[in-house]
């Protein structure tokens, strides 16, 4: 049974994850749409990429296969998760709205007013994912299991309470990184979906500009890979890590996660012997100084 205040956090959480996928949506279309309009055929795409980079800089989950593979882990509740969901394809779908709205001249300039999906005056890929040119859909929906699975294996390396080398101030521009890294890496084959609600919500905001039937049935029913092979290839990115973040915490030692629970430095456990060994020496120091 939820709690009233369960049911409170939920909501407040699902306004966060709606915040933050609209600001994400906001600035990966936005940058689509000016490299689309600009018409430099020769112009580097890596201004989207960098844009993607300081979407995912909000703090939230801002991505259903984030959500939804942390929940098969039970970092989430199954109806916390829920409210993460529809918060994020919420989001995704206003911040499309948005673009739109900002972009409705450019629109009317590259296809004199005549909206279309597909073509030379296609304007479709703004909105949600296409797979390339010649890429069957087993291909696209492989390099999705593969790309997030990758996504998500940075993601709980970055988040494991072991991992020493980087500091919680510098956790979210890590994950920025990550993103543009896999982003570069994996965008030929389907546009680097990574996020179904970055397919979806948009999806269907543009069904609402092009026709349902045009936006769902585009690509011989494309749709579905780019929302069903990111939430797989999380899952399996998230509990290949867990296996390995087991055989590490349990056979592998080393200072970075060598600890002892017994004894404290200050509010911090203590973690290594020689911090053991300091704060003996600290204790007999003083024991001495009270003495004299």
């Amino acid at each position: 049974m939820v709690t009233k205040k369960e049911l409170q956090q939920y909501v407040v959480e699902l306004l966060s994850e709606c915040f933050g996928t609209f600001i994400l949506i906001l600035l990966n279309e936005g940058a689509i749409a000016n490299y689309k309009f600009a018409r430099f055929t020769s112009h580097s795409t890596l201004s989207i990429y960098l844009a993607i980079g300081v979407g995912v800089y909000t703090g939230a989950h801002i991505n259903p296969a984030v959500s939804i593979s942390l929940m098969t882990v039970r970092k989430l509740k199954p109806l916390q998760c829920v409210f993460y969901v529809i918060g994020q394809i919420v989001g995704a779908f206003l911040g499309a709205a948005l673009v739109y709205l900002v972009y409705w001249s450019q629109f009317n300039e590259f296809d004199g007013g005549t909206r279309q999906i597909t073509g030379l005056y296609g304007t479709g890929d703004i909105f949600f994912t296409m797979p390339g040119k010649n890429v069957p859909h087993w291909n696209a929906f492989i390099d999705q299991i593969v790309s997030t699975g990758l996504l998500l294996i940075f993601i709980m390396a970055v988040e494991q309470d072991f991992n020493r080398m980087i500091s919680e101030v510098n956790k979210p521009f890590a994950l920025a990184l990550i993103v543009m890294g896999i982003n570069c890496a994996f965008s030929i084959n389907a546009a680097a979906a990574l996020n179904p609600a970055r397919d979806l919500g948009p999806r269907l905001f543009s069904a609402f500009v092009y026709g349902w039937n045009d936006v769902f049935c585009a690509h011989n029913y494309y749709f579905w890979i780019p929302i069903v092979g990111p939430i797989l290839g999380g899952i399996i990115g998230v509990w290949i890590y867990q296996c390995y973040a087991s055989i590490i915490k349990n056979y592998w030692q080393f200072s970075n996660t060598k600890r002892n629970k017994s004894a404290k430095i200050g509010h911090e456990a203590i973690r290594t012997e020689d911090d053991l060994s300091e704060l003996r020496q600290q204790q007999q120091t003083k024991f001495l100084d009270d003495d004299d």
